[in-house]
Protein backbone atom coordinates (compact mmCIF):
# COMPACT_ATOMS: atom_id res chain seq x y z
CA UNK A 1 0.00 0.00 0.00
CA UNK A 2 1.75 3.33 -0.86
CA UNK A 3 1.99 6.47 1.75
CA UNK A 4 -0.83 8.04 0.15
CA UNK A 5 -3.61 5.58 -0.38
CA UNK A 6 -2.91 4.26 3.57
CA UNK A 7 -3.45 8.06 4.17
CA UNK A 8 -6.91 8.09 2.08
CA UNK A 9 -7.63 4.64 3.83
CA UNK A 10 -7.27 6.39 7.12
CA UNK A 11 -9.33 9.13 6.70
CA UNK A 12 -11.93 7.16 5.13
CA UNK A 13 -11.51 4.64 7.87
CA UNK A 14 -12.17 7.66 10.39
CA UNK A 15 -14.78 9.03 8.49
CA UNK A 16 -16.77 5.97 9.09
CA UNK A 17 -15.81 5.99 12.67
CA UNK A 18 -17.52 9.37 13.24
CA UNK A 19 -20.39 8.34 11.02
CA UNK A 20 -20.90 4.68 12.92
CA UNK A 21 -21.35 6.15 16.25
CA UNK A 22 -23.79 9.13 14.58
CA UNK A 23 -25.47 6.24 13.49
CA UNK A 24 -25.88 4.38 17.01
CA UNK A 25 -26.57 7.82 18.50
CA UNK A 26 -29.47 8.27 15.89
CA UNK A 27 -30.72 4.77 16.24
CA UNK A 28 -31.22 4.91 20.24
CA UNK A 29 -32.55 8.18 19.62
CA UNK A 30 -35.10 6.43 17.08
CA UNK A 31 -35.32 3.34 19.89
CA UNK A 32 -36.52 5.87 22.61
CA UNK A 33 -39.09 7.66 20.58
CA UNK A 34 -40.15 4.29 18.87
CA UNK A 35 -40.43 2.86 22.94
CA UNK A 36 -42.36 5.64 24.00
CA UNK A 37 -44.68 6.20 21.72
CA UNK A 38 -45.47 1.91 21.17
CA UNK A 39 -43.39 0.35 23.82
CA UNK A 40 -41.12 -2.64 22.89
CA UNK A 41 -43.10 -3.51 19.88
CA UNK A 42 -42.28 -0.20 18.40
CA UNK A 43 -38.43 -0.73 18.97
CA UNK A 44 -38.94 -4.30 16.85
CA UNK A 45 -40.75 -2.62 14.27
CA UNK A 46 -37.77 0.31 14.04
CA UNK A 47 -35.45 -2.08 13.44
CA UNK A 48 -37.44 -3.93 10.58
CA UNK A 49 -38.66 -0.86 8.93
CA UNK A 50 -34.51 -0.01 8.77
CA UNK A 51 -33.11 -3.45 7.80
CA UNK A 52 -35.75 -4.77 6.02
CA UNK A 53 -34.53 -2.44 2.15
CA UNK A 54 -30.88 -3.89 2.78
CA UNK A 55 -32.32 -7.10 2.30
CA UNK A 56 -35.23 -6.30 -0.30
CA UNK A 57 -33.69 -4.49 -2.48
CA UNK A 58 -30.00 -6.14 -2.38
CA UNK A 59 -30.05 -6.82 -6.29
CA UNK A 60 -30.79 -3.76 -6.74
CA UNK A 61 -28.83 -1.90 -4.83
CA UNK A 62 -25.65 -4.49 -6.01
CA UNK A 63 -26.90 -3.53 -10.06
CA UNK A 64 -26.62 0.50 -9.23
CA UNK A 65 -23.10 0.22 -7.70
CA UNK A 66 -21.76 -1.67 -10.13
CA UNK A 67 -23.51 0.17 -13.12
CA UNK A 68 -23.17 3.77 -12.02
CA UNK A 69 -19.29 5.39 -10.50
CA UNK A 70 -18.86 4.29 -7.15
CA UNK A 71 -17.64 7.19 -5.09
CA UNK A 72 -20.35 9.56 -6.74
CA UNK A 73 -22.99 7.20 -6.06
CA UNK A 74 -21.94 6.78 -2.61
CA UNK A 75 -21.59 11.23 -1.90
CA UNK A 76 -25.39 10.97 -2.97
CA UNK A 77 -26.27 8.06 -0.58
CA UNK A 78 -24.33 10.31 2.21
CA UNK A 79 -26.20 13.41 1.57
CA UNK A 80 -29.28 11.74 1.15
CA UNK A 81 -28.67 9.94 4.37
CA UNK A 82 -28.31 13.69 5.92
CA UNK A 83 -31.60 14.87 4.26
CA UNK A 84 -33.48 12.48 6.00
CA UNK A 85 -32.01 12.28 9.21
CA UNK A 86 -32.75 15.86 9.34
CA UNK A 87 -36.70 15.40 8.40
CA UNK A 88 -36.80 12.41 11.33
CA UNK A 89 -35.38 15.07 13.61
CA UNK A 90 -38.13 16.83 12.91
CA UNK A 91 -41.39 14.23 12.37
CA UNK A 92 -43.98 14.07 15.35
CA UNK A 93 -46.30 10.97 14.28
CA UNK A 94 -45.44 7.40 14.67
CA UNK A 95 -45.95 6.47 10.89
CA UNK A 96 -43.79 9.49 9.86
CA UNK A 97 -40.86 7.91 11.93
CA UNK A 98 -41.50 4.30 10.65
CA UNK A 99 -41.68 5.81 6.75
CA UNK A 100 -38.59 7.92 7.22
CA UNK A 101 -36.71 5.24 8.89
CA UNK A 102 -37.68 2.84 5.96
CA UNK A 103 -36.45 5.74 3.60
CA UNK A 104 -32.79 5.91 5.94
CA UNK A 105 -32.52 2.32 5.35
CA UNK A 106 -32.80 2.64 1.31
CA UNK A 107 -29.66 5.41 1.82
CA UNK A 108 -28.02 2.93 4.10
CA UNK A 109 -28.27 0.31 1.52
CA UNK A 110 -26.07 1.89 -1.24
CA UNK A 111 -23.59 3.54 1.09
CA UNK A 112 -22.39 0.51 2.31
CA UNK A 113 -22.15 -1.36 -0.86
CA UNK A 114 -20.08 1.58 -2.35
CA UNK A 115 -18.17 1.75 0.65
CA UNK A 116 -16.94 -1.98 0.63
CA UNK A 117 -16.68 -1.56 -3.20
CA UNK A 118 -14.10 1.28 -2.57
CA UNK A 119 -11.83 0.05 -0.05
CA UNK A 120 -9.59 -2.33 -2.98
CA UNK A 121 -8.79 1.17 -4.41
CA UNK A 122 -7.56 2.92 -1.55
CA UNK A 123 -5.31 -0.53 -0.70
CA UNK A 124 -4.43 -2.87 -3.65
CA UNK A 125 -5.79 -6.53 -2.64
CA UNK A 126 -2.77 -7.61 -1.02
CA UNK A 127 -3.33 -5.15 1.76
CA UNK A 128 -7.20 -5.83 1.45
CA UNK A 129 -7.37 -7.83 5.41
CA UNK A 130 -5.56 -4.78 6.74
CA UNK A 131 -7.50 -2.19 5.22
CA UNK A 132 -10.81 -4.69 6.00
CA UNK A 133 -9.27 -4.98 9.60
CA UNK A 134 -9.20 -1.01 10.16
CA UNK A 135 -12.69 -0.59 8.19
CA UNK A 136 -14.27 -3.07 10.76
CA UNK A 137 -12.48 -2.19 13.76
CA UNK A 138 -14.04 2.00 13.54
CA UNK A 139 -17.40 0.22 13.01
CA UNK A 140 -16.92 -1.40 16.22
CA UNK A 141 -15.60 1.72 17.76
CA UNK A 142 -19.23 3.37 16.91
CA UNK A 143 -20.84 0.35 18.35
CA UNK A 144 -18.91 0.48 21.58
CA UNK A 145 -19.50 4.62 21.83
CA UNK A 146 -22.30 5.24 19.89
CA UNK A 147 -25.12 4.47 22.60
CA UNK A 148 -23.45 5.90 24.90
CA UNK A 149 -23.16 9.32 23.30
CA UNK A 150 -26.77 8.85 22.17
CA UNK A 151 -27.91 8.02 25.50
CA UNK A 152 -26.47 11.07 27.19
CA UNK A 153 -27.35 13.48 24.12
CA UNK A 154 -31.04 12.05 23.88
CA UNK A 155 -31.48 12.46 27.94
CA UNK A 156 -29.62 15.86 27.86
CA UNK A 157 -30.61 17.72 25.06
CA UNK A 158 -33.62 15.30 23.18
CA UNK A 159 -34.03 12.98 20.67
CA UNK A 160 -33.80 15.89 18.16
CA UNK A 161 -30.47 16.75 18.85
CA UNK A 162 -29.27 13.13 18.55
CA UNK A 163 -30.66 12.62 14.98
CA UNK A 164 -29.58 16.39 13.71
CA UNK A 165 -25.87 15.02 15.07
CA UNK A 166 -26.63 12.14 13.05
CA UNK A 167 -27.14 14.05 9.74
CA UNK A 168 -23.54 16.08 10.58
CA UNK A 169 -21.91 12.67 10.29
CA UNK A 170 -23.56 11.83 7.33
CA UNK A 171 -22.47 15.24 5.63
CA UNK A 172 -18.56 14.42 7.00
CA UNK A 173 -18.30 11.48 5.14
CA UNK A 174 -19.92 12.99 2.09
CA UNK A 175 -17.02 15.49 2.18
CA UNK A 176 -14.63 12.85 2.95
CA UNK A 177 -15.28 10.61 0.43
CA UNK A 178 -15.39 13.51 -2.35
CA UNK A 179 -12.27 14.14 -0.98
CA UNK A 180 -10.41 10.96 -1.79
CA UNK A 181 -8.81 10.74 -5.59
CA UNK A 182 -10.29 7.06 -6.53
CA UNK A 183 -12.96 6.32 -9.28
CA UNK A 184 -14.62 3.42 -10.18
CA UNK A 185 -16.60 2.85 -13.37
CA UNK A 186 -19.20 0.49 -14.60
CA UNK A 187 -16.85 -2.23 -16.32
CA UNK A 188 -19.20 -4.64 -18.13
CA UNK A 189 -18.48 -6.98 -20.95
CA UNK A 190 -20.14 -6.91 -24.04
CA UNK A 191 -22.98 -9.00 -24.45
CA UNK A 192 -23.96 -9.45 -20.74
CA UNK A 193 -27.08 -8.39 -19.08
CA UNK A 194 -26.06 -7.87 -15.08
CA UNK A 195 -29.17 -9.00 -13.43
CA UNK A 196 -30.86 -8.30 -9.48
CA UNK A 197 -30.37 -12.11 -8.66
CA UNK A 198 -26.38 -11.70 -9.50
CA UNK A 199 -25.40 -10.63 -6.66
CA UNK A 200 -25.97 -13.94 -4.53
CA UNK A 201 -25.23 -16.03 -7.11
CA UNK A 202 -21.99 -14.74 -6.73
CA UNK A 203 -21.65 -15.56 -3.42
CA UNK A 204 -22.50 -18.78 -3.97
CA UNK A 205 -20.67 -19.00 -7.23
CA UNK A 206 -17.74 -21.69 -5.67
CA UNK A 207 -17.16 -23.95 -2.92
CA UNK A 208 -15.51 -21.78 -0.64
CA UNK A 209 -17.45 -19.13 -0.40
CA UNK A 210 -20.79 -21.42 -0.81
CA UNK A 211 -19.01 -22.86 2.47
CA UNK A 212 -18.58 -19.11 4.25
CA UNK A 213 -21.99 -17.72 3.59
CA UNK A 214 -23.68 -20.87 4.99
CA UNK A 215 -21.66 -20.63 8.03
CA UNK A 216 -22.35 -16.87 8.08
CA UNK A 217 -25.74 -17.24 8.00
CA UNK A 218 -26.30 -19.87 10.42
CA UNK A 219 -23.76 -17.91 12.79
CA UNK A 220 -25.46 -14.92 11.82
CA UNK A 221 -28.87 -15.72 12.93
CA UNK A 222 -28.37 -17.89 16.23
CA UNK A 223 -25.71 -14.77 17.68
CA UNK A 224 -28.54 -12.28 16.73
CA UNK A 225 -31.31 -13.97 18.44
CA UNK A 226 -28.90 -14.25 21.58
CA UNK A 227 -28.86 -10.78 22.07
CA UNK A 228 -32.36 -10.71 24.01
CA UNK A 229 -30.66 -13.78 26.27
CA UNK A 230 -28.02 -11.31 27.04
CA UNK A 231 -30.41 -8.78 28.70
CA UNK A 232 -32.22 -11.95 30.45
CA UNK A 233 -29.38 -13.49 31.77
CA UNK A 234 -26.64 -10.07 32.92
CA UNK A 235 -30.12 -8.89 34.54
CA UNK A 236 -32.45 -11.37 35.52
CA UNK A 237 -30.00 -14.53 36.34
CA UNK A 238 -27.09 -12.25 37.62
CA UNK A 239 -28.76 -9.20 38.31
CA UNK A 240 -26.32 -6.91 37.53
CA UNK A 241 -28.51 -4.21 35.98
CA UNK A 242 -28.07 -1.71 33.96
CA UNK A 243 -24.44 -0.54 34.17
CA UNK A 244 -23.53 -4.28 34.19
CA UNK A 245 -25.47 -4.71 30.57
CA UNK A 246 -23.33 -1.41 29.52
CA UNK A 247 -19.91 -3.82 30.77
CA UNK A 248 -21.08 -6.48 28.87
CA UNK A 249 -21.52 -4.80 25.53
CA UNK A 250 -18.13 -2.65 25.90
CA UNK A 251 -16.24 -6.14 26.84
CA UNK A 252 -17.95 -7.38 23.24
CA UNK A 253 -16.92 -4.40 21.86
CA UNK A 254 -12.74 -4.27 22.77
CA UNK A 255 -13.01 -7.56 21.82
CA UNK A 256 -14.04 -6.86 18.10
CA UNK A 257 -12.24 -3.64 17.65
CA UNK A 258 -8.95 -4.74 19.02
CA UNK A 259 -8.84 -8.58 17.21
CA UNK A 260 -10.13 -7.07 13.92
CA UNK A 261 -7.23 -3.86 13.56
CA UNK A 262 -4.49 -6.90 14.31
CA UNK A 263 -4.93 -9.86 13.47
CA UNK A 264 -6.66 -10.55 10.02
CA UNK A 265 -3.26 -8.44 8.10
CA UNK A 266 -1.12 -11.54 9.60
CA UNK A 267 -3.57 -14.33 7.90
CA UNK A 268 -2.18 -15.15 4.79
CA UNK A 269 -4.47 -15.59 2.00
CA UNK A 270 -5.13 -19.24 1.32
CA UNK A 271 -6.13 -19.28 5.01
CA UNK A 272 -8.76 -16.22 5.66
CA UNK A 273 -11.84 -18.98 4.67
CA UNK A 274 -10.32 -21.65 7.92
CA UNK A 275 -9.62 -18.44 9.38
CA UNK A 276 -13.01 -16.64 9.41
CA UNK A 277 -14.41 -19.89 10.27
CA UNK A 278 -12.80 -20.64 13.41
CA UNK A 279 -13.19 -17.18 14.51
CA UNK A 280 -17.15 -17.73 13.94
CA UNK A 281 -16.44 -21.16 16.16
CA UNK A 282 -14.63 -19.25 18.90
CA UNK A 283 -17.61 -16.44 18.82
CA UNK A 284 -20.43 -18.98 19.14
CA UNK A 285 -18.73 -20.88 21.89
CA UNK A 286 -17.42 -18.01 24.02
CA UNK A 287 -21.40 -17.31 24.49
CA UNK A 288 -21.54 -20.93 25.12
CA UNK A 289 -19.44 -21.32 28.22
CA UNK A 290 -20.34 -17.83 29.39
CA UNK A 291 -23.73 -19.39 31.83
CA UNK A 292 -21.67 -22.30 32.97
CA UNK A 293 -20.33 -20.34 35.65
CA UNK A 294 -22.52 -17.62 37.38
CA UNK A 295 -19.78 -15.19 38.09
CA UNK A 296 -19.66 -11.98 36.27
CA UNK A 297 -15.99 -11.21 35.73
CA UNK A 298 -15.91 -14.96 34.14
CA UNK A 299 -18.83 -13.50 31.30
CA UNK A 300 -17.07 -10.34 30.52
CA UNK A 301 -13.91 -12.13 29.86
CA UNK A 302 -15.42 -14.65 27.78
CA UNK A 303 -17.41 -11.71 26.00
CA UNK A 304 -13.97 -9.75 25.17
CA UNK A 305 -13.03 -13.70 23.63
CA UNK A 306 -16.49 -13.32 21.39
CA UNK A 307 -16.15 -10.21 20.25
CA UNK A 308 -12.65 -10.75 19.34
CA UNK A 309 -13.79 -13.89 17.28
CA UNK A 310 -17.10 -11.65 15.96
CA UNK A 311 -14.61 -9.07 14.65
CA UNK A 312 -12.11 -11.85 12.95
CA UNK A 313 -14.98 -13.09 11.38
CA UNK A 314 -16.46 -10.31 9.92
CA UNK A 315 -13.63 -8.96 8.68
CA UNK A 316 -12.95 -12.55 7.18
CA UNK A 317 -16.01 -12.93 5.22
CA UNK A 318 -15.37 -9.12 3.54
CA UNK A 319 -11.98 -10.20 2.77
CA UNK A 320 -13.17 -13.62 1.19
CA UNK A 321 -15.63 -11.46 -0.78
CA UNK A 322 -12.94 -8.81 -1.98
CA UNK A 323 -10.60 -11.59 -2.92
CA UNK A 324 -13.09 -14.12 -4.52
CA UNK A 325 -15.60 -12.34 -6.74
CA UNK A 326 -13.68 -9.91 -9.00
CA UNK A 327 -13.73 -6.02 -8.83
CA UNK A 328 -16.23 -4.99 -11.34
CA UNK A 329 -18.54 -7.45 -9.46
CA UNK A 330 -18.14 -6.26 -6.02
CA UNK A 331 -21.34 -3.88 -5.59
CA UNK A 332 -23.65 -6.57 -6.24
CA UNK A 333 -21.41 -9.08 -3.86
CA UNK A 334 -21.95 -7.06 -1.22
CA UNK A 335 -25.14 -5.52 -1.93
CA UNK A 336 -26.34 -9.44 -1.54
CA UNK A 337 -23.55 -9.78 1.42
CA UNK A 338 -25.63 -7.13 3.41
CA UNK A 339 -29.14 -8.70 2.59
CA UNK A 340 -28.17 -11.74 3.41
CA UNK A 341 -27.20 -10.51 6.92
CA UNK A 342 -30.12 -8.00 7.35
CA UNK A 343 -32.50 -11.07 6.46
CA UNK A 344 -30.69 -13.23 8.94
CA UNK A 345 -31.20 -10.67 11.71
CA UNK A 346 -35.24 -9.82 10.47
CA UNK A 347 -35.54 -13.61 11.73
CA UNK A 348 -33.40 -13.51 14.29
CA UNK A 349 -35.67 -10.44 15.97
CA UNK A 350 -38.50 -13.13 16.55
CA UNK A 351 -36.51 -16.06 17.25
CA UNK A 352 -34.41 -14.41 19.91
CA UNK A 353 -37.83 -13.51 21.95
CA UNK A 354 -39.01 -16.63 21.69
CA UNK A 355 -35.86 -18.74 23.01
CA UNK A 356 -35.66 -16.01 26.23
CA UNK A 357 -39.44 -16.76 26.75
CA UNK A 358 -39.04 -20.43 26.12
CA UNK A 359 -35.53 -21.00 27.73
CA UNK A 360 -34.85 -17.94 29.60
CA UNK A 361 -31.34 -16.15 29.20
CA UNK A 362 -28.96 -19.27 30.13
CA UNK A 363 -30.60 -21.43 28.30
CA UNK A 364 -30.69 -18.60 25.05
CA UNK A 365 -26.84 -18.35 25.19
CA UNK A 366 -26.62 -22.36 25.07
CA UNK A 367 -28.81 -22.86 22.57
CA UNK A 368 -27.42 -19.80 20.29
CA UNK A 369 -23.65 -19.93 21.10
CA UNK A 370 -24.03 -23.95 20.87
CA UNK A 371 -25.13 -24.12 17.82
CA UNK A 372 -23.12 -20.97 16.10
CA UNK A 373 -20.08 -23.04 17.50
CA UNK A 374 -20.49 -25.95 16.19
CA UNK A 375 -21.80 -24.17 12.74
CA UNK A 376 -18.51 -22.84 12.50
CA UNK A 377 -16.68 -26.08 13.36
CA UNK A 378 -18.69 -27.87 10.46
CA UNK A 379 -17.49 -25.17 8.28
CA UNK A 380 -14.08 -26.00 9.11
CA UNK A 381 -14.58 -29.51 8.59
CA UNK A 382 -16.28 -28.95 4.90
CA UNK A 383 -14.08 -26.81 4.22
CA UNK A 384 -10.90 -29.40 5.19
CA UNK A 385 -12.42 -32.15 3.30
CA UNK A 386 -12.51 -29.57 0.22
CA UNK A 387 -10.21 -30.65 -2.91
CA UNK A 388 -11.86 -28.36 -5.41
CA UNK A 389 -10.61 -24.91 -4.36
CA UNK A 390 -10.65 -22.19 -7.10
CA UNK A 391 -8.07 -19.62 -7.10
CA UNK A 392 -9.14 -15.89 -5.72
CA UNK A 393 -10.23 -13.63 -8.89
CA UNK A 394 -7.34 -10.84 -7.76
CA UNK A 395 -7.59 -7.92 -9.98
Amino acid sequence: MTAVGDRHLRLLAAAIAVSSIGDFVALLALALRAHEMWKSFGVALLFICLWSPLAALAGHVGLLVDRLETRGLAIGAAFFQAAVAVALAFAHSLVAVYALTIVLGIGVAVSQASEFALVPLLTGTRAIARANGLVESMRGLGFMVGPLIGGALAAGAGTKAALLADAATFMLIGLVLAALPVRRRAQVDEGSTPRARDGIQLLFSERVLTIAMAVGAVTLIFMSASIPGDFAYVQDVLGVGDLGMGAVLTAWSIGMIVAANTLPQRVPLHAVALVTLVAAAVQGFAKFAAPFWLVFPFLLACYVVGGAGHGVKNVGFRTLIHERVSADQHGRAFAAYNGLRNTAELVALAGGGVLVATLGGRGTLWIAGGVSGLAGLVGVGLLAASRDDPQPALD
